[in-house]
């Protein structure tokens, strides 16, 4: 396989440390859909990619495919959402529509309505005062793009369906004992 090299613009899902320096981001684009990608050094002190891959920040990325897993060679970011990292409730909030996408979407299954959703729940959560009335409209709005629940009926309880729909329990949902309001 010749490695190729693309760039995108996407979300921030999740990250872990791999080896020593490197680290492993996931990222829903907007273009490829979820694709990890390895981001060399980026542990390093002066690294120019660190503060660029934070969870839930829009980036722009430029990566190479090869064997495995992507390289991640370039990143800028968009927004980092700072309007929203002034709050508890709400990065808890962010963090849970990043868990949640991570979990209902699988590796490069691209879906641009999907995208457009999570840019259209990010922006609002800047300025929103009603997070409970975001998060079950977030949820209702992803179960309908992804086909399990009919786009001209109403969704009575929105958890309960995405938790059945999962099959997985989401950790971020709860910040105190409390669920998001």
């Amino acid at each position: 396989m010749i490695p190729h090299s693309f760039t995108s613009e996407g979300f921030v899902l999740a990250r872990r440390n791999f080896g020593e320096a490197d680290r492993i981001i996931d990222v829903y684009s907007e273009g490829k859909g979820k694709v990890s990608l390895i981001a060399k050094g980026v542990r390093k002190p002066g690294s120019k990619k660190r503060g660029h891959i934070e969870i839930f920040s829009r980036i722009r990325f430029q990566a190479v495919n090869g064997k495995g897993i992507g390289i991640l060679t370039e990143v800028e970011t968009i927004d980092d959402f700072k309007e929203v990292r002034k709050s508890i409730r709400k990065v808890s909030l962010a963090y849970y529509f990043m868990e949640v996408l991570g979990k209902a979407v699988h590796e490069e299954e691209q879906n641009s309505e999907l995208y457009n959703l999570l840019i259209e729940v990010m922006d609002e959560l800047k300025s929103a005062k009603k997070l409970r009335d975001l998060r079950l409209r977030f949820v209702t709005n992803l179960l309908k793009i992804l086909g399990y629940w009919p786009n001209d009926k109403s969704l009575p309880f929105p958890d309960e369906k995405l938790e059945e729909v999962l099959e997985k329990e989401i950790y971020s949902k709860r910040v105190g004992g409390k669920m998001v309001q």
